[in-house]
């Protein structure tokens, strides 16, 4: 019956686009609390239905749950977890429980927008098919308002571009597209200084790009940061309209995530190693 409600639920939220996590307890030794078979599912609020024995040994797993829903594997695959429930569970009873825990409604593709201008705009509607979890940010409340509701799609108004930059998962792919080289500079100088990040980009042109490039050394970021910098983002589609604009960007998006480590340029020629 535990496994029937279960399964009931996961139908339901997977309806409503929302992303969960499935906890199997495969098998225990000792003290622990369910029987093999036992199953419990996992939402971003907690607990959603089912049970894999409560206390200690839940509470553990609901934690491991919240962490691949916030940084899922890459590529999303299953996770086994074998644990000493005495050294870490922290039971006092002794034994071993070996869990699998299975992620749904999410994908290892981050991207990231900064900024919600008519590029912006175009862009996110551009990527919102794809199988990606996309995140708009702004300051500006009116430009985030104009965007779309999608799952996996948050769309949010900061108070500072940069201070939540520090904060992108690792992984992530970022296109800096903000109000202009002044909005762009504090965000790119955080993102850059990183390592951790896929991919990073910002909007503009040629001259834009090396006149950000000198702002960034005399920020003080060295030379092997500021050639993370990918600018100006985008294939060349030769084009002013924010439309076809997007689509050279999630285009260089795509072929980075395709072929990380790689140097990408802006004609649709073939991808050359760093």
């Amino acid at each position: 019956m535990n496994a029937l409600k279960v399964f009931r639920r996961m139908h339901e939220l997977s309806e409503q686009g929302e992303a969960f996590v499935v906890c199997t307890l495969l098998s225990s030794m000792g003290h622990a609390p369910q029987e093999p078979g036992a199953k419990a599912l996992i939402t971003a609020d907690g607990l959603c239905e089912g049970t894999v024995g409560g206390g200690k040994l839940e509470n553990k797993a609901i934690q491991e749950a919240f962490r691949m829903l916030q940084n899922p594997p890459c590529p999303v695959q299953p996770v086994l977890q074998d644990w000493d429930l005495q050294k870490d569970v922290g039971m006092s009873c002794g034994g071993r429980a070996t869990l699998l825990f299975e992620v749904f409604g999410v994908t290892g593709w981050n991207v990231f927008v900064i900024g919600a201008g008519h590029v912006s705009q175009a862009l996110c509607r551009t990527l919102l098919p794809l199988n990606c979890r996309l995140t708009c940010i702004d300051t500006r409340k009116e430009w985030i308002e104009r965007l779309p509701e999608a799952p996996h799609f948050r769309k949010l108004v900061v108070d500072d571009m940069a201070t939540f930059a520090a904060d992108i998962p690792p992984g992530s792919f970022c296109a800096v597209i903000t109000m202009g080289h002044g909005t762009d500079l504090p965000v790119l100088k955080v993102l850059l200084a990183r390592d951790d990040l896929s991919f990073v980009g910002s909007i503009g042109s040629k001259v834009k790009a090396r006149r950000m490039k000198a702002d960034l050394a005399r920020a003080g970021l060295n030379p092997e940061q500021i050639q993370k910098l990918h600018s100006p983002i985008g294939l060349d589609v030769s084009s002013r309209r924010p439309e076809e604009i997007a689509i050279g960007i999630a285009a260089q998006l795509l072929m980075a995530r395709a072929a990380p480590g790689t140097t990408i340029s802006r004609t649709a020629g073939p991808l050359t190693s760093d």
